[in-house]
């Protein structure tokens, strides 16, 4: 097998100059320039100090005239390398070197300016300040342009003419000296791996993940978004280009341009592929793109030419402004006012992807998808649908749509009602969004949740007769003309004792207040402000803000800690009943799942079936391995977006009942006894109490008892003790399409920032 790569050495003089006439060419597999300018500031100080700075990694693959360059200069040249690892080091160096501008994400051109400091060898990021330093050097490109001397010279006489005693002969030949170090630098070796043309870009990805510990991670979207550089440059472009409009529009008339994201190129590619390929998941069109037949390995042109024509139409209904601009309609008419209510971007994403689906595939009627697509959205973002593990929920939904067998819109429309349903339950609005309140951060979901609501209802902020969905346009500019008051004022909860900042600002204290308002009613006692304030309402007008505003009765003389509690309930009604403005009629069909149609719908993101919970079927014998797959199936629809566990029915659907469970029992064997000790296997196994997030209850299905465990969500981190059952709880389990994953270390931290910050 022939060796994949070779190592050599570079100075950063040969760089500049490869890259500079294009035989060292800026990557399609990388992303553009991220690197902060104390990073760069960071770079230039190791390199003085020479300390290590990492390992390039280039791939010789023959490039194509009109790979994308860092340089300008002869860039017709056919680049003979490609950066694997170190794009932003060499762009970074490249930059200040020759003073070029680099374009950041926003696609925002920009120069990086790093100052030098002699007298202490020190670099910063250039600011008004160290302009103005006679001590600095304040832009060190200058050390690599021909006038350097006179830039050296002009350095010194401004410092000596800064200091009284002026400058010995030794401190300028030291900093001289150490200016000239600076300007050494274009002899620092790089060392270089150098992957050998024969790499395939499955062995280059695996190579760079091997080597590289600290930079981005390439994925497949990467590679997608290369293999459209080499066979399919226009639509890479295009994608660019749409992105690059949506933040600063090139012309004036219809644009991109939003209020909701700035899309990334490989958003749009997600969605692209979701339209054209029905596919969530990255892993396997990556190889489609390639015209690899997956059965058999074999990789056809034809079969390649065919597949980048099927993503080429799609992306042209990705990219068309008229389906883009009626889709983002549907936000706003499920009460969303732009981004500042969007915590998922895969959502707005994901659920394009359907609005896509619907309009083409299934020729239904912006209008017609306006209500059902604006539904989905509601519940996509609120529920965190998107969050975890985004790839395999949205394959699992296109994974339905495609079960339907036909192009009936009616059916399309059906189905995502019934999947909006399911996850909407009575137990969801009841137990699962209350909990979901329990929460300060501002960002929460189920916070936003609560304000489209009220734009649905066409609320009023509290003692106001303006309208909260006008002060959450985007287009508002005054500085404080909405603010989220304290019900119980901070000062007022200080003076009894509440100071922490979670009890404090807890979404359940906060209420929109007209500016003016707030500032009169300052630290007063609830009861004392409120009787003052609602005074100057008409009943009718009263009546209409405790509604919008969620005020339990007799709320102002309440223990704080049920005020809390009862409010929280009250804004899910809110919720609840905005939701209900999402429907033709005023109101949707309410989810009327019975035993037998859960089954039947088998087993998904929010139903697990389980034949058993103490006796294993395969052994015949009582097994506690049987138990603890309860227990993490509980925790991880705990950990998700909650969901039903049905005990006493087999994957497939057969319902074999509680009889065996129920002899293990020795005390009460029967349902009572059956309840009895479930609650206390999950109260022991679990990290946190479940009585207020997990209802137990038995249906009778086919001459058999089973058992339903409705679980809610969790508004904190739940954790399971292993199987062993010995020590305390360790285990973090999660929901995952129609199975529970354990997660670790970073991966588990991730996720528990994403969901509860």
């Amino acid at each position: 097998m022939p060796t994949l790569y070779r190592d050599t050495g570079y100075s950063l003089v040969h760089l500049i100059e490869d890259i500079r006439h294009g035989n060292i060419a800026l990557p399609d597999i990388q992303r553009p320039f991220v690197w902060s300018s104390a990073k760069v500031r960071a770079l230039f100080d190791s390199m003085y100090r020479g300390f290590p700075v990492g390992t390039l990694m280039f791939w010789e693959t023959g490039a194509e005239v009109g790979t994308r360059q860092i340089g300008t200069e002869d860039s017709d040249r056919v680049a003979k390398l490609l950066i694997v690892d170190g794009q932003q080091r060499l762009t970074s160096l490249y930059a200040v070197i020759t003073g070029k501008e680099v374009l950041t994400k926003t696609f925002e051109k920009k120069r990086i300016r790093i100052a030098f400091r002699p007298v202490d060898e020190t670099f910063e990021v250039t600011d008004a300040a160290i302009e103005r330093d006679p001590e600095f050097i304040p832009d060190i490109t200058v050390l690599w342009e021909n006038q350097y001397k006179s830039v050296l010279r002009d350095f010194l006489a401004r410092l000596a003419e800064h200091r009284p005693e002026g400058l010995s002969d030794e401190e300028q030949d030291l900093l001289e000296d150490r200016v000239d170090g600076v300007r050494d630098l274009r002899d620092f070796r790089f060392q270089v791996i150098e992957l050998g043309m024969h790499a395939d870009e499955e062995q280059v990805a695996e190579i760079f993940v091997r080597v590289n510990s600290e930079g981005v991670k390439l994925n497949q979207a990467d590679f997608i978004l290369t293999l459209m550089s080499v066979h399919w440059e226009k639509g890479r472009r295009e994608l660019e280009r749409f992105c690059q409009d949506a933040v600063d529009p090139s012309v004036s008339g219809p644009s991109p341009k939003n209020v909701f994201l700035d899309p990334a190129p490989d958003q749009l590619l997600r969605a692209g592929v979701g339209l054209a390929f029905r596919r969530g998941r990255l892993q396997h069109v990556y190889n489609i793109l390639r015209g690899k037949d997956l059965k058999t390995g074999e990789v056809s042109t034809e079969r390649r030419t065919e597949q980048f024509g099927t993503l080429s139409t799609a992306l042209d209904e990705v990219l068309d402004l008229t389906n883009w601009h009626e889709f983002l309609k549907c936000l706003t008419a499920a009460g969303f006012r732009g981004r500042r209510m969007v915590t998922s971007e895969n959502a707005v994403i994901y659920t394009y992807v359907l609005w896509l689906i619907g309009r083409r595939d299934f020729g239904l009627s912006p209008r017609t998808l306006r209500g059902v697509i604006g539904r989905w959205f509601f519940m996509a973002h609120t529920t965190g649908r998107y969050t975890s593990s985004p790839e395999s929920q949205i394959e699992s939904d296109l994974g339905r749509i495609n079960d339907l067998g036909s192009t009936d819109g009616q059916a399309f429309c059906d189905e995502l009602g019934r999947i909006v349903n399911t996850n909407f339950t009575q137990d969801y609005w009841e137990i699962s969004l209350p909990n979901r309140l329990d929460t300060s951060s501002s960002r929460s979901p189920a916070l936003f949740a609560y304000w489209a609501a009220l734009n649905l209802l066409d609320a009023n902020l509290l003692f106001s007769d303006l309208r909260i969905r006008d002060l959450f346009d985007p287009a508002a500019t005054a500085p404080r003309s909405i603010e989220r008051h304290h019900l119980y004022p901070k000062k007022y909860l200080a003076d009894q004792g509440l100071t922490g900042a979670r009890q404090v600002n807890a979404i359940a204290n906060m209420a929109f207040l007209d500016w003016p308002e707030n500032s009169e009613i300052s630290a007063d006692d609830p009861a004392e402000y409120w009787l003052e304030m609602s005074g100057r309402l008409d009943a009718g007008a009263l009546r209409r803000q405790i509604y919008w505003h969620a005020l339990p009765d007799g709320w102002e003389q309440m223990d704080y800690s049920t005020f809390l509690e009862q409010r929280r309930n009250l804004i899910a009604e809110v919720v609840h009943d905005g939701f209900k403005r999402l429907w033709d009629d005023g109101a949707p069909v309410e989810p009327t799942l019975s035993i037998d149609d859960l089954i039947a719908a088998g087993e998904s993101q929010e139903l697990e079936l389980k034949s058993s919970g103490r006796w294993n079927l395969h052994t015949d014998s009582q097994d506690p391995k049987m138990e603890h797959v309860l227990v993490k199936t509980v925790c991880g629809f705990l950990n998700t977006e909650g969901g039903v566990l049905i005990i006493g029915v087999a994957d497939g659907g057969e319902v074999l009942g509680l009889e065996k469970d129920y002899a293990t029992l020795s005390k009460k064997p029967d349902r009572d006894g059956y309840e009895l000790w479930l609650r206390q296997h999950l109260d022991n196994s679990l990290s946190g109490p479940t009585a207020g997030v997990v209802r137990i209850a038995f249906e009778e299905v086919a001459n058999h008892e089973v058992c339903l465990v409705r679980v809610g969500t969790s508004v904190r981190p739940v954790f399971a003790k292993p199987v062993s059952g010995n020590g305390d709880p360790s285990e973090f389990w999660v929901r995952v399409g129609n199975a529970t994953k354990q997660l670790y270390g970073e991966d588990m931290i991730g996720y528990q920032e994403a969901q509860w910050g």
